[in-house]
């Protein structure tokens, strides 16, 4: 037996207006598919090997592992070695890409290396490191980390990675490692006893021979250097053509 229906059905409330949804932004990642990127991944790998190449040479060329493991260039080109054997990995297997925030802080750090090798340690530079640079091994580590390595870079990012991803507000944060570095190689210097070699690992940043006055103001050029490089790195970014977008 059902329920008799009610004559006088109250009326529903009006709906006020015309409801007009927000508009939703829905991320590519979100519903493109990853293709498999073979080539891409290979070219990733051999970066990778090398870098982890050039830093095995220094490691032996070098006296005492601990001292060259302190150096940025050692520690920047095992970061980006990292970063390539993932990004390898996700081309290979068809994963979303890494941020870029990440692989443009590896780039960046290599670059920046190298560009401080080249402009402010180079042999007719008064910053120029003493040392046995004309070892064959030594040179060879040094072409591969400062060189080899960091143009190799550049070229994964211009012919293999997707333009755009790269942002302004990421270049503050990528210059919290160099800070940290910079905090790091002068507290170590402190530490070890005056006379040691190697106490101070570059000497644009030597204290014992320039002063904490000259050395901070050093740093403080370098880091606006750093600055620009990476806002140039970001502009370039949304300048240069997508190397992954088809032709219509």
């Amino acid at each position: 037996m059902t329920a008799p229906i009610p004559r006088d059905i109250p009326d529903l409330p009006p709906i006020p207006g015309h409801v007009v949804l927000p508009p939703t932004v829905v991320p590519a990642r979100a519903v493109l598919i990853p293709a498999r990127r073979r080539t891409v991944a290979a070219f990733r790998g051999l970066i990778a090997v090398l870098a982890l190449t050039g830093v095995a040479i220094e490691l032996l060329a070098d006296g005492a592992p601990t001292t060259a493991l302190s150096h940025f260039t050692i520690q920047s080109s095992i970061l980006l070695a990292l970063v390539m054997l993932v990004s390898a990995r996700c081309a290979w297997s068809a994963h979303h890409p890494l941020p870029g925030a990440l692989t443009g802080a590896a780039l960046f750090y290599v670059v920046a290396a190298s560009l401080v090798h080249h402009l402010l340690l180079h042999a007719s530079s008064p910053f120029a490191i003493q040392g046995d640079s004309g070892m064959v091994w030594q040179t060879a580590a040094t072409h591969i980390l400062h060189t080899a390595v960091p143009v190799a870079a550049i070229l994964d990012w211009l012919l293999l990675t997707p333009a755009g991803h790269l942002h302004l507000r990421q270049a503050p944060v990528w210059l919290l490692y160099p800070l940290a570095y910079l905090a790091f190689t002068l507290a170590r210097g402190e530490l070890l006893l005056p006379g040691t070699q190697g106490r101070y690992l570059y000497p644009f940043l030597d204290v014992a021979q320039h002063g904490y006055k000259i050395v901070l103001g050093n740093a403080l050029l370098v880091g606006l250097a750093l600055y620009a490089l990476a806002v140039l790195l970001v502009a370039l970014d949304h300048i240069r053509p997508d190397p992954l977008r088809r032709p219509r």
